[in-house]
């Protein structure tokens, strides 16, 4: 399996869609960026547009499996038509305000998740990523290294933004947070399935229909609410895909692969 793994390394490396457009992206305006700051990577990214839930759960699991068989990681970007996901930990009847006729009116269908965590929300303008990569017992690392990765991406648009003690997520503000992306993930095989959703021009009235991730005292927000204006989704998935490849550059992608993982079960927060 391990051979299998290296011969996919050395043939594929991220596709990205304008290479020059990811180095402008990935950096703040004006500042200097030599190419040797965005490392080649052995993951290739897919932009899967917007997709029923349905439909990308099945896709994230035909890749899920050709990863744990040895295949080169995959990053799927994509949005999703309104839906309400529900992990395992997922109360509906407390969590989830709205009634089924609300929800039918607004077109906001209902999922069961194999994620871990509560009830979110996924919708047009939240872009979701679901890294498909090996992570082994490294299971905490491999969480934080998602929040860096959103985390950098905010700070080149100029939001300073956090991780919460406790909590798998991304934040802003000191006082009053307000959570601006959510992640939620499962270890199966030694791989990780579904990621974060990142909030960009989500409709977040939305979210006033259930208690997200189930906690009562998370206000969500977008860049778009942060800006003050709508921000250009094919643009962050470019700083999505770059800031991957930074924050993953060191990544021990074989280790992972060779470690025993652990019992494979959800895990965690909610996306």
């Amino acid at each position: 399996m391990r051979e299998n793994f290296l011969e996919n390394v050395e043939r594929r490396t991220l596709n990205l869609e304008d290479a020059s457009d990811v180095r402008r992206s990935t950096f703040a305006a004006g500042e200097d960026e030599p190419s040797s700051r965005i490392p080649s990577s052995p993951f290739t990214t897919q932009r899967l547009g917007l997709l029923e839930y349905e439909l990308a759960l099945e896709r994230m699991r035909l890749e899920h499996a050709r990863v744990a068989d040895g295949g080169a990681p995959t990053l799927l970007l994509l949005e999703h038509p309104p839906v309400l996901t529900l992990g395992r930990k997922a109360h509906a009847a407390e969590n989830v305000r709205a009634s089924i006729e609300t929800l039918e009116r607004e077109g906001i269908k209902i999922v069961q998740a194999e994620r871990g965590g509560d009830v979110t929300y996924h919708g047009p303008g939240q872009l979701v990523g679901y890294p498909l990569f090996p992570v082994g017992r490294r299971v905490r690392e491999y969480l934080r290294k998602l929040e860096n990765v959103l985390i950098s991406v905010l700070e080149g648009f100029g939001v300073e933004a956090h991780g919460h003690e406790g909590y798998a997520g991304v934040y802003v503000g000191q006082g009053e947070l307000e959570k601006i992306a959510s992640i939620g993930v499962a270890i199966k095989r030694g791989v990780a399935m579904h990621g974060f959703g990142l909030n960009v021009n989500t409709r977040l009235e939305h979210f006033d229909l259930i208690v997200p991730c189930g906690l009562e005292s998370v206000r969500m927000t977008s860049l778009k609410k942060l800006l003050g204006a709508p921000q250009d989704m094919q643009g962050v998935m470019a700083r999505i895909e770059a800031s991957f490849r930074l924050e993953f550059a060191q990544y021990d992608w074989v280790g992972q692969r060779s470690s025993t993982p652990v019992t494979p079960s959800p895990l965690l927060s909610a996306v």
